[in-house]
């Protein structure tokens, strides 16, 4: 099925829309979530490549099946020595498009031979770029592939037109050849092709501009073939190597960036320690000037003791030079003893000496003196500072004003 022969885009769109619609045994065997894709990959082709005609047809799998498909049936441009050529071929939407890339075939005419050892393009006109090959859903569409057609026929153009041989029989008409009729192929089928050696003759072109371009050499075009395939072989190693050497220094970056965070934990701990250690020795200097003085102390009141007798009455050991201080030694001396005596109390109750019902009377007892006690020896240490802050403002010099 052919859509109308009109130019006009709103024809191309009735008639994808009318195909894609159709149901029952009429149907094309493609998803319906995938048709509206389908018919804008097509709309948008006919658009960038006028050449290419949208058609129906039949197309016959390698098992035998037959399948009523979508192809776009034309030519592509190409640029081949400064000349334009276009390269007939056909593009046949399969089943699983576009999930799946489509098929591609040269179309060789009568008067056009396919090149042997094309590397993109085997003899029965098959055609496998890498485009099809690294094919992903949904970004490629045709209107890339035919692009890509155009720029790879370009470097290395698939066919060649053959000269016409001198025809002795007056009778014989070329067209009637055994070359056989140009028909639908099959997945692993083709078109029937002549076996000659295809002769070295320009490509296959349009405006007449077959007669105008030289034969060329086949050790150049091997030459450049083989200059080309080098060229696209390192271009994709290099490819590969640089998302490998990515993919490494991304990693590297990942452990610089680990690295750095340790680095800074470990500067922060540092200084932590460095901080305590200064600290630690500040206190450690305290201590020894405290111990300094206690041990002045116990040279100078160390001969006192000679000729004193030994029963010395502990209570008067010590003397107070005010009555603060006195009230603050007998507060701390209760609060210290009633620590002792709570011990004890403890003890004897684990050991099994004391019932726990008397534990606990004397426990509330000994808290509640204990208490007026911290008591009375906070409000006294807070009269001392006051006393104390007096005392250095009396003896502070005087100015006057």
């Amino acid at each position: 099925m052919v859509p109308p022969p009109s130019s006009n885009h709103q024809a191309i769109q009735q008639f994808l829309s009318s195909v894609l619609s159709q149901r029952g045994t009429a149907a094309l065997p493609y998803s319906e979530d995938t048709k509206w894709l389908i018919r804008q990959h097509l709309l948008s082709l006919t658009t960038t490549s006028p050449s290419l005609e949208p058609k129906t047809a039949t197309f016959t799998h390698n098992d035998g099946r037959t399948v009523n498909l979508l192809q776009a049936d034309g030519t592509v441009p190409i640029t081949f020595i400064s000349v334009t050529y276009n390269i007939p071929v056909i593009i046949w939407l399969f089943e699983s498009y576009p999930r799946h890339p489509p098929c591609v075939y040269v179309n060789p005419t009568r008067d056009m031979i396919i090149k042997r050892s094309h590397p993109f393009v085997n003899p029965s006109g098959l055609v496998s770029i890498p485009y099809l090959q690294n094919w992903i859903y949904p970004s490629s569409n045709l209107v890339d592939l035919a692009r890509e057609l155009g720029s790879v026929f370009g470097r290395d153009p698939p066919l060649f037109s053959q000269r016409p041989k001198p025809n002795p029989n007056p009778n014989y008409h070329p067209n009637q050849s055994s070359l056989g009729s140009v028909g639908n192929t099959g997945g692993g089928g083709g078109y029937p092709r002549p076996i000659v050696r295809p002769p070295q003759y320009p490509p296959y072109g349009s405006g007449g501009a077959v007669g105008k371009v030289e034969a060329e050499d086949a050790a150049e075009v091997y030459k450049r073939n083989v200059i080309d395939k080098l060229v696209e072989n390192v271009h994709g190693d290099m490819l590969q190597l640089s998302k490998t050497r990515e993919a490494e220094m991304e990693s590297w970056f990942s452990a610089q960036s680990v690295l750095r965070g340790r680095e800074e934990e470990f500067n922060k701990g540092l200084k932590e320690m460095r901080d305590k250690m200064e600290g630690l020795e500040l206190h450690l200097q305290v201590v020894l000037m405290n111990t300094d003085v206690l041990e002045a102390w116990v040279r100078e009141n160390k001969g006192k003791l000679k000729g004193v007798s030994e029963d010395i009455d502990v209570d008067n050991a010590f003397e107070c030079v005010d009555v603060l201080s006195k009230q603050m030694l007998e507060c701390t001396a209760v609060d210290m003893a009633i620590e002792d005596a709570v011990y004890s109390l403890e003890k004897a109750v684990q050991e099994g000496a004391m019932p726990f019902d008397q534990y606990l009377r004397n426990v509330r007892l000994l808290s509640r003196e204990q208490f007026f006690n911290r008591a009375t020896a906070a409000k006294v240490r807070a009269a001392q500072m006051q006393a104390q802050v007096a005392g250095m403002a009396a003896r502070a010099p005087r100015y006057a004003t």
